[in-house]
C-alpha cells in the first residue's frame, strides 16, 4: 500500500471557514446570518483562503438552506476572500439550475466563487420529497449529475442543445465533498480537489485520504492530487478553556441525535448528567476529529492531521455560543496556520 508521506518546506498550511449559519435559541435567521457575513470579514482581513456555507434543510438551528443567496450575500460584503458551497447536495437540484446559479455568481463576483458539491440529501426522506426530486435517488447516480452540472459550466460542445445563461464557458472551479470513499475515489479519477467532511464523520478520513491520493489522475484542472479535511476546532488562551467552549459543539450534536433544535447553547463546565453512555459514545464518534486546546494544543493537532491525511488545505468549523469567542479562535487558528508546513507526495 502507498503511504502518504510529506514534503516539508513547500508551503504553509492554508485553512478556510465551513459556516452552518448557526442561530441561538429564540434567534431570528437574520441575526444569524449577520454573524456569518461579520466572520467572514474578519477571516479575510486574518488572511483565510475560502469562506464556505453548508446546505441543510429543514434542521431548526440552521439557517443556510438558501446556499447560493447567501454565497452572494457573503460575497457582496467581502472583496478577495473566496466564496463558496461546502457543499451544494447535487441530488436535490437539477444540474442547470445549480450552473444558472453558480455561473451567476461567478458573472457578479469573478474569480471569487466555488463550487462544492455533496451527494447527500442534506435532510430526511419528508425534506427531500418537499424538495421535488425523485424518491428513488440514492446518490449512485451522482457521476452522471456531475458530468451534466459540468457540460453546463465548460465550453460549449458541438451540437450542445440546452446551455446555462450565464453559467457556459465559466469554468466554476468544483470541489467534490464526501465522508467515505465514493467521492474519494471520483474525486481521483476525474482529477479534482476532494474534501473530506471529518467534522461530523471522521471514521473514514485516513482511509479516504490514502484512497484519494493513490488513485488520483493528472487532469486540465490539477496536475497533483489537492485534499481538504474539513474538522471542528476551537483554540482558546487555555486547553480548559478550549474544552469547555467545545461543550456547545457537544450540545448540538447531542440535540441532533435526539432530534432537537440544533440551536448554540451557552457552554457548560461539565456534560456530565446532560447524555447516557450511548449518547456519550456517538457524540464523541461523530466529533473523534475535533482540534480543541491552547495554540500549542492545536497546531500539534494540525501537524497530526496534515501528516496523517496529507491535507493541503484544512478547512476549519468552529461553534461557540459567544461570537467573540468564535472570532479569537478563528484568530488564533490563522496565526497558528502560518506555522504549519505541507506539500503531500505519494510514495
Amino acid at each position: 500500500m502507498n503511504r502518504i508521506n510529506m514534503a516539508k518546506g513547500e508551503g504553509e498550511l492554508a485553512v478556510s471557514v465551513l459556516d452552518l449559519v448557526a442561530m441561538h435559541p429564540n434567534e431570528t435567521p437574520g441575526a444569524a446570518i449577520a454573524r456569518s457575513v461579520d466572520l467572514a470579514q474578519h477571516v479575510e482581513a486574518w488572511g483565510y483562503k475560502r469562506f464556505w456555507l453548508a446546505e441543510h434543510h429543514s434542521i431548526a438551528g440552521i439557517a443556510s438552506a438558501a446556499t447560493a443567496v447567501l454565497i452572494g450575500h457573503v460575497a457582496d460584503a467581502t472583496k478577495t476572500i473566496r466564496v463558496g458551497s461546502g457543499g451544494v447536495m447535487l441530488p436535490n437540484h437539477a444540474p442547470l439550475i445549480v450552473a444558472e446559479q453558480f455561473g451567476t455568481l461567478e458573472a457578479m463576483y469573478p474569480g471569487r466563487i466555488d463550487l462544492g458539491l455533496g451527494r447527500a440529501p442534506g435532510g430526511d426522506y419528508q425534506t427531500m420529497r418537499a424538495l421535488r426530486r425523485s424518491m428513488a435517488q440514492s446518490g449512485d447516480d451522482f457521476p452522471e449529475l456531475l458530468e451534466e452540472l459540468r457540460t453546463y459550466l465548460g465550453p460549449e460542445r458541438p451540437g450542445q442543445l440546452v446551455k446555462a445563461t450565464p453559467g457556459q464557458n465559466t469554468n466554476v472551479p468544483i470541489t467534490l465533498l464526501g465522508s467515505s470513499g465514493f467521492s474519494a475515489q471520483l474525486a481521483a479519477r476525474l482529477g479534482l480537489p476532494f474534501a473530506f467532511a471529518a467534522h461530523f464523520a471522521p471514521e473514514s478520513l485516513y482511509a479516504a485520504a490514502e484512497m484519494y491520493h493513490r488513485q488520483f489522475r493528472p487532469s486540465e484542472t490539477l496536475a497533483q492530487p489537492y485534499m481538504m479535511v474539513g474538522v471542528q476546532v476551537i483554540a482558546a488562551e487555555t486547553d480548559v478553556e478550549a474544552r469547555r467552549l467545545f461543550t456547545t459543539a457537544q450540545q448540538r450534536f447531542l440535540r441532533l441525535i435526539r432530534g432537537q433544535a440544533v440551536e448554540l447553547l451557552p457552554p457548560v463546565d461539565s456534560m456530565d448528567g446532560l447524555w447516557n453512555p450511548a449518547e456519550k459514545a456517538a457524540v464523541e464518534s461523530k466529533l473523534g476529529a475535533a482540534i480543541v486546546g491552547s495554540d500549542a494544543t492545536v497546531k500539534a493537532g494540525l501537524e497530526r492531521l496534515v501528516s496523517a491525511t496529507g491535507a493541503n488545505e484544512v478547512i476549519v468549523v468552529t461553534d461557540t455560543y459567544r461570537h467573540e469567542d468564535r472570532l479569537d479562535s478563528f484568530r488564533r487558528v490563522g496565526e497558528i496556520s502560518k506555522t504549519v508546513e505541507t506539500g503531500a507526495k505519494v510514495v
